[in-house]
């Protein structure tokens, strides 16, 4: 927590460097150096006797040496316990005595805050754990090799507390605190209470212990937690190792095995689709749908598109393609569930804005994207669909051929899950493809870069957008792309909404335990922001469970960027 004068920063680090160069040691640099003050982190292993008491050494010497620099050792955080055995340094000896004397003063008996400031113990004592501890090792279905293993994930969390952000300072991690201001809702609480809980060495099976249950109960799998922690701690990837593990021993629930298999559910419902949306949307057999499926009744249910997008594209695409040129560019348009099934009018104008710009698309049999098998932890489903889209799609996917998906959470599942899951056999082809996977807004962005096609095409006339981005699209990849291809129309604005979480979360808002939660996380920054827009501006939301969750806040419908983009054609 060092804070120097900005003028001597370089050199402070330079001398730093040199330091840590003696001890052999790295460092994690993290905080606000435009004002000097800097959050330094050694790479230490401090389950090590050695690393110990380098840990106090480092923190003697990195002491000395602000002093040498007339800085501050807690720039910007509290001495307390952790630097108090280094004040009389700072300070000096006689003030530091006469510290002592007011709080003997005022505290003659010691018994507030003890032992803190004021004959604090070592800084390297009473550490998370003792010398020489050993984390368990787990079979897990995810690869955590990065991390060390999945001990080595959830102990990367070194309790800043950034997952207590709010509202009003911004981010998306975490909703869960955000709309309670509980610290049992925090990343932080749920490492704590997983790092604790599963090092038990008294159980057989450590991952059966309900109160690791109920603390990842409000996470909402955001992804926010992989972005904006210092340390990337992965809680919605936790989260899912957690459930698979949980099942071993525990009934999987109806309702999420419901949720888990909604795309069969959706086909046979494609078999007579105005009788499933009318049963799905009349008040009485709504109710009851609801009632039986533990969904909150205040909820609407999403509905079925008239025909499937795969169903429409067998009849249109080839015509649609055939009237391109030999050598236009192409894309494999990956169908998800959603688009296939309750959006179909919206991918149906995707290959439609594609196509009029110029872009030939190649539609071929492919799994589901298994996202909601991975919401609800069913890890060995999905793991067999992650390997056999990867399979399928490697050998027609490129550089040149990429993969464009319309639904953030379904597409960035090859980014982000899909090379962790697969096994060890097929990580190096799911990376592969990996490179070559990127949601619509992100190829939309590049074609218009390599002016595949030019803002001519567009109308002229004004519009003004509010975008909201999806929670998964901000985590793995960025809404840049998706404000850069909105502003294409020349008299376009766009403006993105900060509203971190829009509480929907894939099924967890339509659980009738979460369902108030997800309400107050949107009503946090999202719903107000919808409210407050001009009814003559658009609404914008790349993900379909962010658009259902923002007509059932709000009462206002929202677009699909590619919605926006082909309504603008001329």
């Amino acid at each position: 927590d060092t804070s120097v004068h900005v003028e001597v920063l370089e050199d402070y680090i330079t001398d730093f460097n040199q330091l840590l160069e003696n001890y052999g040691l790295k460092c994690v640099y993290h905080a606000h150096i435009s004002v000097g003050e800097l959050h330094l982190r050694p790479i230490l292993n401090l389950k090590d006797a050695a690393h110990i008491q380098l840990f106090h050494d480092i923190a003697l010497e990195s002491a000395k040496l602000v002093k040498k620099y007339k800085g501050s050792l807690s720039g910007e955080h509290g001495d307390g316990r952790l630097r108090g055995e280094f004040i009389p340094l700072m300070m000096g000896d006689r003030n530091f005595e006469l510290i002592k004397q007011v709080k003997k003063l005022f505290d003659p008996e010691g018994i507030f805050n003890t032992e803190k400031i004021i004959d604090t113990p070592p800084m390297n004592s009473f550490l998370r754990y003792e010398a020489g501890h050993k984390s368990p090792e787990f079979d897990t279905f995810f690869d955590y090799s990065n991390e060390g293993g999945l001990m080595g994930l959830i102990e990367k969390c070194n309790g800043s507390g950034d997952c207590r952000k709010t509202e009003i300072t911004g981010g998306t991690m975490c909703p869960s605190y955000m709309a309670t201001r509980d610290e049992m809702a925090t990343t932080r609480a749920r490492a704590n209470v997983l790092r604790e809980l599963l090092s038990r060495k008294d159980l057989k099976n450590p991952f059966d212990q309900a109160d690791i249950y109920k603390v990842l109960d409000l996470c909402l799998s955001c992804k926010a937690c992989k972005s904006e922690c210092p340390s990337s701690v992965d809680m919605a990837k936790i989260k899912a190792e957690f459930l698979q593990h949980w099942y071993e021993h525990h009934r999987i629930p109806i309702r999420s095995l419901l949720i888990a298999n909604i795309s069969r559910i959706n086909s046979l419902g494609m078999l007579f689709p105005a009788l499933f949306n009318w049963f799905a949307t009349a008040k009485l057999t709504s109710s009851l749908l609801k009632r039986m499926l533990g969904f909150a009744t205040k909820r609407s249910i999403p509905t079925l598109g008239k025909t499937t997008l795969r169903k429409w594209a067998g009849r249109n695409l080839e015509s649609l393609n055939t009237a391109l040129p030999p050598d236009a560019p192409e894309v494999v348009l990956y169908v998800d569930e959603f688009s296939n099934y309750n959006d179909s009018a919206l991918g149906i104008t995707a290959i439609r804005l594609l196509n009029r710009l110029g872009i030939r698309i190649l539609i071929v049999k492919h799994p589901v994207s298994g996202r909601t098998y991975l919401s609800k932890g069913l890890l060995k489903k999905s793991r067999q669909i992650a390997r056999k889209n990867v399979e399928i799609l490697s050998s027609v996917v490129n550089s040149e051929r990429p993969l464009v998906g319309i639904e953030p959470s379904a597409i960035l599942g090859f980014r982000d899950e899909f090379p962790e899951l697969v096994g060890k056999d097929m990580i190096g082809l799911a990376k592969e493809l990996a490179e070559h996977c990127m949601t619509i807004e992100e190829y939309l962005d590049n074609a218009f870069e390599k002016h595949i096609f030019d803002n001519s095409l567009f109308t002229k006339e004004k519009a003004r957008i509010k975008l909201h981005g999806h929670c998964q699209q901000k985590a793995i990849a960025s809404t840049e792309p998706t404000m850069r291809i909105l502003s294409i129309p020349e008299n376009y604005s766009v403006q993105e909404i900060p509203s971190g979480c829009c509480g929907m979360a894939g099924s967890f808002g339509f659980e009738k335990e979460h369902y108030e939660l997800s309400m107050e996380v949107g009503e946090l920054v999202l719903f107000p922001a919808v409210r407050e827009a001009d009814t003559d501006a658009l609404v914008v939301a790349p993900g379909t469970s962010c658009r259902h969750q923002i007509g059932d806040g709000t009462g206002r419908q929202a677009f699909h960027p590619v919605e926006v983009l082909y309504g603008a054609l001329l």
